[in-house]
């Protein structure tokens, strides 16, 4: 075992005083009502966070409020994106900080938070720096009748929708929040963020080097503390027009409701889900257990579009879990900032005590615990990646959303009944479908019902391509040029002449 040493920036940074980011200065906070924030790989604090409260919540809105009525309205499309450009040079100039800084607060391996919490968050706000300049309205011919002579023209705009409130969660600290702020930002939108306490560090530092960018003061802005507490009076703010948030469905669904209640606020919500992986019988035990691997078990599976249900042909049952069981024997299971590290801990001590009493759950179903299913020994948050043989659909774990290194394993014979499994969920964000039969597939496509299908694939995002869930996994759509319609209102305009 072999950790990275910390570089002379992070150490420096994690010994500051921290509270918020606001109108382009870092604000520590009043009083002493603080929050730790914890190495799950030690269970050790590393930092304190003062928590915000209503004069913070109020600053950061009418910071917001103010730069998108002045400095970011006179800021040019393409000023915009050439802004978040310079932020993503920056994102990279600093990646190793930042990654450092991620897996600290996260527990994700080192190379992951360098390739997706840096590398792709870069590359997002690329892409939407391309939108900036490209957000247009359309005309139109009415068919208005003249009755002196009089003609008529018609044509819509696309318009900022205001102050966004964005609501982070733990599992890609970075890497979420740039959603949210690219496709804000390209729309002419300002931001007031919400970090999870569990990660609420860099968003700190990525606000500062947004201003570095040249991003106007009070266009972001970041304020720590609970969701009950901050997130709820950020939403409730009456300067607040849209909250965009990544999560679970019960936290969703009240944002949801206290959104609608608020006002008719916007919202986006990008839910959970039980996510299905189905493989047909024409994959080989090999492929599929790569498929397994792929959709399950990266980040601890703690992504929200991650797969938890596996639906195997009865023929390949057996001999995929006896080969699963080697390569996750196999696994390196270790410190985030040891390079070799392929598996970290859970990201904190809530969810590490969820996930073992989901083990426990699953032993008192009766269901069969072929790999894994315990905590691993020593400090920190560890579990062993884990193989579960349900007894049927029914099974606790086929159900309830676990967001851990668990898979859980159904076999079935007739590919009626298996669309028929997939489907039987009130989740619908994601599935992934696996067969060499091109054919099949595409006539199966349809009949699945999930706002993101994968065919031989499971969860690789593109910023090109639109994200989001149907049914209870969410509203609204990120990336693609969807984001455009929940970032701006159309307004309609008509002339006489």
């Amino acid at each position: 075992m072999s950790e990275i040493t910390l570089l002379k920036p992070v150490t420096d940074f994690l010994q500051r005083p921290h509270g918020h980011y606001i109108n382009g200065l870092s604000i520590p906070g009043q009083g002493n009502n603080t929050f730790s924030v914890v190495n799950p790989a030690s269970d050790e604090v590393i930092a304190k966070v003062n928590r915000g409260e209503e004069a913070e919540i109020n600053l950061a809105m009418e910071a917001a409020s103010k730069a998108f009525h002045g400095s970011w309205a006179q800021t040019s499309p393409m000023e915009r994106g050439k802004c978040l450009n310079r932020l993503a040079d920056l994102l990279q100039k600093h990646g190793e900080e930042l990654a450092q800084l991620e897996s600290l607060c996260s527990g994700k391996p080192i190379q992951l938070s360098r390739m997706l919490d840096v590398g792709a968050s870069a590359d997002y706000l690329r892409y939407f720096a391309g939108w900036s300049s490209k957000i247009s309205g359309e005309t139109l011919n009415v068919s208005l009748p003249s009755l002196k002579g009089e003609k008529y023209t018609a044509f819509t705009r696309r318009e900022p929708i205001g102050v966004v409130v964005g609501i982070i969660p733990w599992n890609f600290s970075i890497m979420i929040a740039i959603w949210k702020l690219g496709a804000a930002l390209a729309c002419g939108c300002t931001l007031v963020l919400k970090p999870s306490e569990y990660t609420p560090l860099t968003m700190l530092r990525v606000a500062e080097l947004a201003k570095e960018a040249g991003i106007p003061d009070g266009v972001i802005n970041v304020v720590n503390g609970s969701g009950a507490r901050v997130g709820s009076a950020l939403l409730a703010h009456p300067q607040c027009a849209k909250v965009t948030f990544t999560g679970s469905v019960p936290t969703g669904t009240i944002i949801g409701k206290s959104a609608i209640e608020y006002g008719l606020t916007r919202a986006t919500l990008e839910l959970g889900g039980k996510n299905a992986a189905a493989f047909l019988s024409d994959m080989s035990v090999e492929k599929i257990v790569d498929g397994v691997l792929e959709a399950g078990y990266l980040n601890q599976g703690q992504i929200c579009a991650a797969a938890e249900r596996f639906y195997i042909p009865s023929v390949h049952m057996d001999a995929v879990l006896k080969l699963l069981s080697e390569r996750l024997s196999a696994m390196k299971i270790g410190p985030p900032l040891d390079e070799s590290t392929e598996m970290g801990p859970l990201a904190n001590k809530e969810h590490y005590e969820k996930i073992l009493s989901l083990f426990e759950k699953a032993r008192q179903d009766g269901s069969e615990i072929v790999y894994g299913g315990h905590a691993l020994e020593g400090e920190g948050f560890f579990v062993a990646p884990t193989i579960i043989r349900a007894k049927s659909a029914e099974d606790t774990l086929m159900q309830e959303e676990t967001f851990g290194p668990i898979g859980t394993f159904l076999s079935y014979d007739d590919e009626e009944e298996l669309i028929v499994m997939m489907n039987a969920t009130p989740f619908g964000l994601s599935a992934s479908l696996w067969t060499n039969d091109l054919s099949k597939a595409m006539r199966m496509i349809p009949r699945i019902q999930v706002g993101t299908l994968w065919i031989n694939m499971h969860t690789f995002l593109d910023p090109a391509v639109p994200f989001g869930g149907v049914k209870s996994s969410g509203i609204g759509r990120e990336f693609g040029s969807a984001f455009i319609e929940h970032y701006t209102e159309l307004k309609s305009v008509m002339v006489r002449y």
